[in-house]
């Protein structure tokens, strides 16, 4: 399964069952998973472990090295869940400081050309569509989807089951179960679609767009309006985790 033009170093360990195409090249400190699959010009390098049945597909570049300027060496990681699709061209790098690590759930579908920069950690059941781009240490909770051409800036934090649309700039926290669009993003409404999706009931996505026109419609603060919801509206899991990831955002939430 491993084909003869590829290269591998003698130190990279190589789980059972995977299939290393044509050109492919991975490095001395590479750990790849079983059942893994690179189809042709992969590269896998730097301190990257890499879990069972991921997918690569031409010229992804996984686990080189940051492209921030800060950097000074030291032993940097990469590490990579399971069952994740790294289409073409798609670039994931290691961290920046001494001992940090650059994270990747489970269950990713990585479009062509997206981009995972130094230090971030990303969730599981996450897509990222064409282009759609991370700069470093930014945090993308599960079930996120990023749009074709949006950037995010380093330092952001993307909610759960939110969604951004295709070329958007993101400068500030996108929050969980919103949809954020424009340039600079701002909250345009709730993802019900996505909440649907994964089984969020309906008395639950009815809370959440009472808690979005409370947030984003009012003439409350942000404290004013996240008070309000937790005194007004019915309790969940899910408006929990809303009302948390805004009272904990340093860099404000896109609104």
């Amino acid at each position: 399964m491993i084909h003869p033009t590829a290269i591998i170093h003698p130190q990279a360990q190589i789980g059972a069952n995977c299939e290393i195409g044509p050109y492919s090249v991975i490095g001395a400190n590479v750990t790849l998973g079983d059942g893994c699959r690179l189809h042709s010009h992969v590269v896998l390098d730097g301190l990257t472990t890499i879990g069972p049945r991921n997918e690569f597909f031409p010229f992804a570049c996984i686990g080189l090295k940051t492209q921030d300027l800060k950097f000074t060496g030291g032993k940097c990681y990469l590490n990579i869940g399971a069952d994740n699709v790294f289409r073409e061209h798609v670039t994931v790098h290691t961290a920046t400081g001494d001992g940090l690590h650059t994270r990747v759930g489970s269950h990713g579908n990585f479009l062509a050309y997206s981009h995972i920069a130094h230090d971030c950690v990303v969730g599981d059941h996450v897509i990222f569509s064409n282009n759609g781009t991370l700069a470093g240490h930014v945090m993308v909770e599960d079930y996120a989807i990023i749009g074709g051409l949006a950037a995010v800036h380093q330092f952001c934090r993307i909610g759960k089951m939110s969604i951004i649309g295709g070329c958007a700039k993101v400068v500030q926290d996108v929050p969980p179960f919103m949809i954020v669009d424009g340039h600079p993003g701002a909250t345009r409404g709730v993802n019900k679609v996505g909440m649907e999706r994964n089984g969020i009931s309906a008395e639950v996505v009815r809370s959440l767009h009472e808690a979005y026109k409370i947030v984003f419609k009012s003439k409350l603060t942000l404290t004013g309006a996240l008070d309000k919801l937790q005194l007004e509206l019915p309790p969940s899991i899910e408006l929990t985790h809303f009302v948390d990831f805004c009272r904990k955002s340093e860099r404000g939430i896109a609104r």
